[in-house]
């Protein structure tokens, strides 16, 4: 968990200071500096525009975070309610039309959501965090139902409704803080996939457009050099990969530190 906390804090902390500083504007190109090696003044060197790689890879870390965290916000607000107001109404038909909406929208990858979302309203980051939020929402919701149906059988849920609370209430108050743990560590996970799911979409032109820089915009645009040229995709690759594996080994560790099941050790 500590590496995987330094790893993300690592990348976390490009990003948050690529809003107010990075060594020079990835907008500007500057032919006469292209493929330069590293340097003082660019310590990765410069691509092929003539734009500096660290800046590039500084404000792609800003890019790819905003989207995924912004997908993982639309999967928590919308995902968590509709899995809880599932579990509270299991076994109407109320709870078969929720699961089985949740399958219809896993049976449409977040790509196809993606090509569906651009070729009504083009392509751009914000139709990447619809395509991405969109697809969250299944996964949160049969998690917060899953964990949720459990305890509903508890004797103190029973309690609670032989005292005169509704549902609703119940849910808010007795089920929600009982499954935040696993929902953190979800969120954890799905911020991990939702970075992925960025990079791919930005590769295939249907994420973050030009100027706005983006690790897989990155990767598409070394790909015609990766022979002659390996650092211009390299360096976005390990960013990717780096990135991904910090937020799975916190997501890791979060799990094993919260769920005490897992914290158990024999004598």
């Amino acid at each position: 968990m500590l590496i995987g906390a330094v790893l993300t804090a690592l990348f976390a902390g490009a990003a948050l200071l690529s809003l107010v500083w990075v060594p020079h504007d990835v907008a500007r190109l500057d032919i006469a500096a292209r493929l330069l090696p590293p340097s003082p003044a660019h310590p990765l060197g410069t691509d092929h525009f003539g734009r500096d790689m660290l800046s590039m890879l500084m404000e792609g870390a800003r890019t790819s975070i905003a989207v995924a965290l912004v997908a993982v916000g639309i999967g928590l607000g919308l995902g968590v309610p509709l899995g809880l107001w599932a579990a509270a109404a299991r076994g109407t038909w109320l709870d078969d039309v929720i699961m089985r909406g949740n399958d219809l929208i896993f049976a449409f990858p977040s790509l196809v959501i993606a090509i569906l979302i651009t070729a009504v309203f083009g392509p751009s980051a914000v139709n990447a965090i619809l395509a991405i939020g969109i697809f969250n929402i299944p996964v949160f919701a049969r998690v917060a139902r899953g964990a949720a149906l459990p305890i509903w059988t508890l004797d103190y849920v029973m309690a609670a409704r032989v005292a005169g609370k509704g549902k609703a209430r119940i849910s808010t108050e007795h089920v929600l803080p009982n499954i935040t743990n696993l929902l953190i560590v979800q969120a954890t996970i799905q911020f991990s996939l939702g970075i992925l799911a960025e990079a791919a979409l930005s590769y295939v032109g249907l994420g973050a457009q030009p100027p706005t820089a983006s690790w897989g915009r990155m990767l598409a645009d070394a790909q015609t050099m990766i022979y002659t040229e390996p650092q211009l995709a390299v360096l976005p690759g390990l960013t990717i990969v780096g990135m991904v594996l910090g937020l799975n080994l916190l997501g890791d560790g979060l799990r094993d530190h919260l769920d005490p099941r897992l914290r158990r050790r024999a004598p």
